[in-house]
């Protein structure tokens, strides 16, 4: 095994490497995570690498994105783990605050990004981009790195990031990471590993019945009709309940009943009470 990476807890910690490697001339990018990592996030930190000489891996659970009744607690934690993850990538440094130093007593501000929060996620898990946007936001303050990369999986997410970076001009390119898929096509998450064989099996079909709604779309059928179709059938398949299926604008997240350009599909389905994200690009020929 490679050796691990270097780990340090403090924001001044962290603005003191950054420095001393601008100070040699190197570019700097973040991957924000909440730990338990696995190959959808070591994704990330190969792309990055791409475009930045230094990858830096944030690890921090964040508790205000977490709802009341939500996983925040059983949440898995496991940093050594994580680090010998971290060893066979380029990362070169990795910041893993607590809440104190993420949150220090007296922190009393909340960035909210109205307009893209209203609708899916933000309707489904009310404050939950609140949380989101506070915590990148203080990361990004906190790193000031010149890129900064988020998975596709939670495409509403990446949404609202680059929404508030553009509005409040935060001088960082944000990056999307393409999902990775398990073997049978299920998005890689933290959260499948919650899963029961059986209900893993049922995971797996989740992929296949969007991907069904997407050839559908793109072939011209009804949105509406193809949305009730695909809610339908995942009920069928044995999901116990499915939040939503939205065929939107890629960029605003705003309905599209009519797809004439290009336009996604997010759905957010239950089984055993993990909540499974999943989203495609739907791309009309021309």
């Amino acid at each position: 095994m490679n050796e691990l990476p270097r780990v340090v807890r403090t924001i001044t910690a962290l603005r003191q490497f950054v420095q001393a490697s601008r100070a040699e001339g190197k570019t700097i990018g973040l991957v924000p995570t909440m730990g338990a990592l696995h190959h959808g996030h070591l994704s990330l930190i190969t792309e990055i690498s791409k475009h930045v000489d230094l990858p830096i891996v944030s690890i921090f659970v964040n508790p205000t994105q977490f709802g009341e009744g939500e996983d925040f607690e059983t949440y898995p934690r496991e940093e050594q783990a994580d680090l010998e993850k971290l060893a066979e990538t380029d990362t070169v440094l990795v910041y893993a605050p607590d809440a104190r130093e993420m949150y220090p007593p007296g922190d009393s501000t909340t960035v909210s990004v109205g307009g893209i929060t209203g609708r899916l996620e933000g309707t489904a898990r009310p404050g939950h981009f609140d949380g989101v946007a506070t915590v990148v936001s203080k990361l990004l303050l906190q790193c000031q790195p010149d890129a900064a990369i988020f998975g596709e999986k939670d495409y509403q997410q990446l949404a609202v990031i680059r929404q508030f970076v553009r509005d409040l001009t935060v001088p960082v390119d944000i990056l999307g990471g393409p999902i990775i898929r398990e073997t049978d096509g299920l998005a890689a998450s933290s959260r499948n590993a919650y899963l029961s064989e059986a209900g893993r099996k049922v995971a797996g079909q989740l992929n296949v019945i969007l991907a069904r709604l997407v050839a559908e779309v793109a072939a011209g059928s009804s949105v509406k009709h193809a949305e009730q179709t695909a809610t339908d059938t995942l009920l069928a398949a044995g999901f116990h309940a499915v939040d939503y299926v939205a065929v939107v604008d890629p960029a605003t997240l705003e309905p599209v009943t009519v797809v004439n350009r290009s336009a996604r599909v997010l759905t957010v389905a239950r089984i055993e009470g993990v909540r499974l994200l999943d989203n495609m690009a739907i791309e009309v020929p021309r």
